[in-house]
């Protein structure tokens, strides 16, 4: 396994707190490192922030979360194509993505192609742990640095799992060699939504895989844990990561936050926080294993038959075809129930299944907004509502960007709101938007003629 250098503690770049990030970054007790959703840079007009910071000589890391690995369908070439160039042009020592599963349908079920618009978790199977090891061999063969995943954070529970988290996890490694990024906050979630043991995952866990670690903040609802990313990180979730910490010496941890950003005053305490639980562990623990990325000198290690890692020397052959359809038809029934309103397959837990679908409902309504910011403002407080109601019965296919437009256009054909200066700035912004092609010759041309029907009553 090839050795990287220490990351140390990073912050997840994001456009609205780049300014703050820039002070920090390699500052004493600041931000050694960044991480970037892969899929919101474009390889060939990279912000103006990251090269700065690149320049700096501070690593970027980018962190995919469309590709779904955990899916039954191979991964997309074109997807797998466009990791590695964010790759390549970020200077990035690795990528990461997620063990989990984003899409569902298609030609494999001969069902419609469905998306969550969110990371949803693969059954603890036999048949889905062969999927995605030959799925993750594919994307390692595509990809010109490391992998490494993350395990993610869950509302519901498969029916009929075979292993736990660690074990499943641990045999991931074993056959594939993957790197694992490691979330003590998806911990802490899965421990009250799922009722797993955080401590127990980590005894069954090969830490010395371990490339990073994401500590993020959320909240709690009626008994259910909310991975925000948008609130303070708990006590519960460093607690977590000093358990890890006192196991192994993690070659990097990243403080992680998508909204409702603080003041740089706050970040900065959520960082020394951080690096406080890391300095009581070098403390208590200098016997502690070192991350299998490599240590920096000086540090000190056990002997390297008892601290190497597994590292993929179980043969990963081709997923049989009918385990990749049995995945397929199962993951399709759970994505329809959840965002088609389908019927609740056999074995979940209907309540659950209801908050995460309302949960996911709420997720495609905040990124619309931010991906078309003038929708919730030509709308006003009807937005939520009226995207809600569109989201039951329109499941996404196409991505934020299309869902958007479809939206606009559900507002049209329906003519609600019930409002005709509304409307029509709806109408503007869809015309705007809708591509070069004339009105007359597009196959929307119906929904233009509908429109004008529906502000002619008014």
């Amino acid at each position: 396994m090839e050795q990287i250098a220490q990351l140390g503690t990073g912050i997840g770049w994001r456009p609205e707190i780049a300014d703050a990030v820039e002070r920090m970054a390699g500052t004493d007790g600041g931000v050694d490192w960044v991480e970037v959703v892969a899929e919101n840079v474009c390889p060939g007009h990279i912000a103006e922030s990251l090269l700065r910071l690149r320049e700096r000589g501070v690593t970027v890391v980018p962190h995919g979360v469309s590709l779904g690995l955990g899916g039954a369908a191979r991964p997309d070439e074109q997807r797998l194509r466009s990791l590695a160039e964010r790759a390549e042009a970020l200077g990035a020592p690795l990528v990461t993505e997620h063990v989990a599963f984003v899409r569902a349908g298609g030609a494999l079920t001969a069902s419609p192609l469905l998306e969550a618009g969110h990371l949803l978790p693969v059954p603890r199977t036999r048949d889905a742990l062969d999927v995605l090891c030959e799925n993750v061999r594919i994307a390692q063969d595509a990809l010109p640095v490391p992998l490494a995943l993350e395990n993610i954070a869950a509302l519901i529970n498969w029916p009929g799992e075979e292993m736990t988290e660690g074990q499943f996890l641990y045999d991931l490694v074993d056959r594939t060699g993957v790197r694992l990024l490691i979330d003590v906050a998806n911990l802490h979630t899965n421990h009250v939504n799922r009722g797993e043991d955080p401590a127990k995952a980590l005894d069954e866990l090969p830490v010395e895989a371990i490339a990073y670690v994401h500590v993020a903040g959320g909240f709690e609802r009626d008994g259910v844990w909310h991975d925000s990313h948008a609130h303070p990180v708990p006590q519960q979730v460093l607690d977590i990561l000093a358990d890890l910490a006192s196991r192994v010496s993690p070659p990097g941890v990243l403080l992680e936050r998508d909204d409702n950003f603080p003041e740089p005053g706050e970040l900065e305490r959520e960082l020394r926080a951080i690096r406080g639980v890391l300095e009581k562990a070098d403390v208590r623990g200098p016997g502690r294993k070192s991350g299998a990325l490599g240590a920096e000198a000086g540090t000190e290690t056990e002997p390297a038959a008892e601290t190497e890692p597994v590292t993929g020397t179980t043969p990963v052959t081709e997923a049989e075809p009918a385990a990749r359809q049995r995945l397929g038809l199962a993951q399709a029934a759970l994505l329809s129930a959840l965002v088609a309103g389908t019927p609740v397959p056999e074995g979940f837990d209907r309540v659950r299944l209801g908050v995460q679908a309302r949960a996911l409902a709420a997720k495609r309504a905040d990124v619309v907004a931010k991906v078309a910011p003038e929708l919730p403002e030509i709308l006003g407080s009807s937005y939520r509502s009226t995207f809600v109601g569109y989201a039951q019965g329109h499941p996404m296919t196409e991505g934020y960007r299309r869902d958007a437009l479809s939206f606009a256009e559900h507002v049209l054909l329906t003519g609600r709101p019930d409002d005709a200066d509304v409307l029509r700035e709806v109408r503007r912004w869809w015309l705007e938007r809708s591509g070069p092609t004339p009105l007359s010759q597009r196959p929307t041309a119906r929904l233009a003629r509908a429109t004008r029907r529906v502000l002619l009553r008014r």
